[in-house]
């Protein structure tokens, strides 16, 4: 890892299943990235303006609440809109995967969805973020 990178991890909507993203977050800080976790029932303004504040890197999405192809979407204009498009989106969670490609055509880098090793997820972020450290924006 080039740096030690800050990922916000985020439970936006109404999902109350908190325990994957729990898990997802100590790992990715175990794995030497600079974590912070927004709770649960978070609006996409609320996400966004965490990661302004926090100046991430990186944003981990997870939902089950079947809302991804509504706040997803949402949460990456307001990313735009804040001037914050260079910002990695990833998202994990009970998504379908015929919903897959519609959240990477909205600019999802990547979806993990369950039984995704946790490793493979830390080492996908930290290779991501490291070709993108030093690129212009």
């Amino acid at each position: 890892m080039k740096r030690p990178y800050r990922v916000v991890v985020a439970k936006p909507g109404l999902d109350g299943h908190d325990r994957g993203v729990k898990v997802i977050a100590r790992y990715l800080r175990d794995a030497g990235f600079e974590v912070i976790y927004t709770g649960l029932h978070q609006t996409p303004e609320q996400v966004v303006q965490v990661v302004l504040e926090e100046d991430a890197d990186a944003v981990g999405i997870s939902l089950h609440s079947g809302a991804h192809l509504t706040l997803v979407p949402k949460i990456i204009d307001l990313l735009r809109e804040a001037g914050l498009g260079d910002v990695v989106v990833v998202c994990g969670g009970i998504i379908p995967e015929a919903d897959i490609q519609p959240l990477k055509d909205a600019g999802v880098a990547e979806v993990f969805t369950p039984g995704a090793p946790l490793p493979s997820i830390s080492a996908w972020l930290e290779e991501k973020l490291d070709s993108l450290e030093g690129t212009p924006a």
